[in-house]
């Protein structure tokens, strides 16, 4: 039977970022029940050494206010529409983890206490000192911004000593790898990089909101088995953002 690692993490309170199209799988729509399955398996590996979990998952594979579908809408409702997909979202990774034995919580911007817990900062803490996974929903609650702008926000409500953002590259690239595959794909980058740039990370708002905290992003691919695991061992991986 192989042996455990016996490195400490490096982080003891996280904030995760998920988009909502992570959880499309191979659909061109909705909710893909192995992929939540896989993202829950992957938090209760870290939750399992000891650190602290908060999760935000966009709702674009629903909903997204600045999407085709919305064209002609008030931006004000395609906002708020957007913002109840990511109620689903967080429902949904709510059940995968709760199957596998780890307490969550959703806590929703937007009040509906019939499916969520209000955000009430304090209670969020005190949640995830009791090692419950703490789902944000709702985005901020406000409409125009995003769901980066909100896992920067919680992030630092919380004192998340970092971001964890999941996507479907290994990294930050100075341009699309996919239509480039000349692309280079960036170690470690400094806020202002990323704002000179124009580097498609978080829109600016979450960047600037993590760099007048000093709050470090890192970027990974969420495709990667055990991938989150090893960089919250200190495994050097994906691409950091940090002055």
């Amino acid at each position: 039977m192989p042996q455990r690692s016996t490195k400490r993490p490096v982080y003891k309170r996280i904030l995760l970022k998920l988009s909502g199209e992570a959880l499309l799988g191979k659909k061109p729509f909705g909710i893909e029940r192995s992929v939540t399955e896989y993202i829950a398996g992957e938090i209760d590996e870290v939750r399992r050494l000891g650190i602290e979990v908060a999760v935000v998952v966009g709702g674009g594979n629903i909903f997204r206010g600045l999407s085709d579908s919305a064209q002609g809408m008030d931006r004000v409702t395609a906002d708020q529409m957007g913002m109840l997909a990511t109620v689903i979202n967080g429902l949904a990774l709510q059940d995968s983890l709760e199957r596998r034995g780890v307490f969550t919580r959703v806590l929703s911007a937007i009040e509906m206490r019939e499916v969520a817990e209000p955000f009430i900062r304090r209670r969020a803490i005190r949640h995830m000192e009791k090692m419950r996974v703490v789902i944000f929903a709702g985005g901020t609650g406000s409409p125009y911004f995003s769901t980066d702008t909100a896992a920067a926000l919680r992030a630092v409500e919380v004192n998340a000593q970092v971001i964890l953002k999941a996507t479907k590259v290994d990294g930050i690239y100075d341009s699309d790898p996919v239509r480039n595959p000349k692309a280079k794909r960036y170690d470690r980058l400094t806020y202002v990089d990323v704002l000179q740039q124009g580097l498609k990370v978080m829109d600016t708002t979450a960047i600037s909101l993590c760099l007048e905290n000093g709050l470090p992003i890192i970027v990974y691919n969420v495709r990667e088995q055990g991938l989150l695991r090893r960089i919250l061992l200190g495994e050097k991986a994906g691409t950091l953002v940090k002055e």
